[in-house]
């Protein structure tokens, strides 16, 4: 991270370090020759994963309450959120690990939390997420050709997997509780037409 020639960073200070995130301060000089504190949160990458699935595979892998399909629907995870003491239906996501690109990510997460390998996938838009607190960066993927894979959960992960008929997916999504992940990844699939 490079600071512009107008600020000087005076100190960067991480504060503390949880495992999952460091939290600390930058003391800039501003333009303006004032002193301040900027708090952030630094997280690694993160991936949110549009997957499609066809509702022949879904029928043939009795694998979900979906007993008879018609057409392409979009998988979905619900879980409950401790931090916000909230259950919201979520697009399937997690962290990106050492290494490993985001499409590979989104493959590796989505087997892991759904049970579905993906055939192919596509990075529709890498971005920085909540820039006035977060050091996080965020991919969109998109999947499809979804195969039977094998479902290995994180032992803080408690997920119910459950499909959304492609046309109805945003809307779906837009109900409360929403959240900002699962509807950015949706509104830029389908803005990318593969809605």
């Amino acid at each position: 991270m490079t600071v512009p020639d107008e600020w000087e960073l005076i100190e960067e200070r991480t504060e503390y370090e949880t495992g999952w995130y460091d939290g600390g301060y930058d003391c800039l000089e501003q333009p303006d020759g004032n002193e301040k504190r900027y708090y952030w949160a630094d997280l690694p990458p993160a991936v949110v994963v549009v997957a499609r699935i066809d509702g022949d595979v879904l029928e043939n892998t009795n694998g979900g309450s979906d007993a008879s399909v018609d057409g392409d629907r979009l998988l979905f995870v619900e879980q409950y959120r401790p931090t916000i003491r909230e259950t919201h239906l979520e697009l399937p996501a997690g962290i990106v690990e050492d290494g490993e690109s985001y499409t590979e990510a989104a493959t590796r997460e989505l087997e892991e939390e759904t049970g579905f390998r993906p055939t192919s996938t596509a990075l529709l838009q890498e971005y920085a997420v909540a820039t006035g607190v977060l050091r996080h960066d965020r991919g969109v993927v998109y999947a499809n050709g979804l195969e039977l894979g094998e479902r290995e959960l994180d032992n803080n992960e408690f997920l119910e997997v459950t499909t959304v008929p492609v046309d109805e997916a945003l809307d779906r999504a837009r109900e409360p509780p929403a959240n900002d992940s699962t509807l950015s990844a949706l509104l830029l699939a389908d803005e990318d037409g593969f809605l």
